[in-house]
């Protein structure tokens, strides 16, 4: 009975751990550019001496969603998405370079180009651009930065930078756990490549909201049948130790 027991609660902490990943999604099914996790099931064996008899069940997450969002209009000139399965370059907390398909940019009061998240904005050199004072700044559909100094007579736009452009094979990426997508260790150093971008718009979630609370539903029950398969278990023990102290 010990068997079958631990069996069902490991079955249970694992439909937990894909409830998680699946919760999750639903909850950035309203964040632009998120991407949603795949998760899957798999058998894992128990390994030891003599034959595998047991295999239990275990939960993992095998790789990210990378199909583009909905794009959405917002009108705002910093908005920004793109196009043509390419990728924006933007800094990650601990220093990497990381990348998004698409970003709301805010300039801080040093001049510093950031995301929403505060994440600064990377140019094609991989460096973190500034913008000095302007009275405009637009985003070309090339990437490139322009403004009107804020010192100029005239509302001649000045080219000022380029954005960090790249086309990495998906296959290439992963996401880690800090929600930020990478390159993987064995993939080749990313090159600033002619994607096109569109400003005053940004990319939706790629989550399907119907689908993930159509799992939700079905893991629930995987749950209850974890548990249902514990009673049991704990059942036929308790009729074992009266067949046991029969004398």
């Amino acid at each position: 009975m010990d068997r079958m027991l631990y069996v069902a609660m490991s079955g249970a902490k694992e439909v937990m751990l894909s409830q998680a990943n699946n919760a999750n999604n639903l909850a950035n099914a309203n964040t632009d550019g998120f991407k949603q996790d795949f998760n899957i099931f798999r058998a894992q064996h128990m390994e030891g001496p003599g034959w595998h008899s047991r295999a239990y069940s275990m939960d993992e997450r095998p790789a990210t969603d990378f199909s583009a969002g909905a794009i959405k209009v917002t009108g705002r000139g910093l908005d920004v998405v793109t196009k043509e399965d390419g990728f924006l370059g933007i800094e990650a907390p601990n220093g990497d370079e990381v990348y998004v398909r698409s970003a709301s940019l805010q300039i801080l009061p040093d001049g510093s180009l950031v995301d929403i998240k505060g994440n600064p904005v990377l140019n094609e050199n991989g460096i973190q651009i500034n913008i000095p004072p302007s009275k405009t700044i637009t985003i070309g559909s090339d990437g490139t930065l322009s403004v009107v100094p804020a010192d100029s007579p005239s509302n001649q736009l000045v080219v000022l930078d380029r954005l960090r452009l790249v086309k990495p094979d998906v296959q290439d990426l992963e996401k880690g756990l800090d929600g930020y997508v990478r390159l993987k260790e064995e993939a080749a150093p990313l090159v600033q490549e002619n994607v096109a971008t569109v400003s005053g718009a940004l990319e939706s979630s790629n989550v399907n909201t119907a689908e993930a609370l159509v799992n939700m539903i079905e893991l629930s029950r995987k749950y209850e049948l974890q548990i249902k398969m514990m009673s049991t278990s704990k059942s036929h023990a308790q009729k074992s130790d009266a067949l046991l102290s029969l004398k």
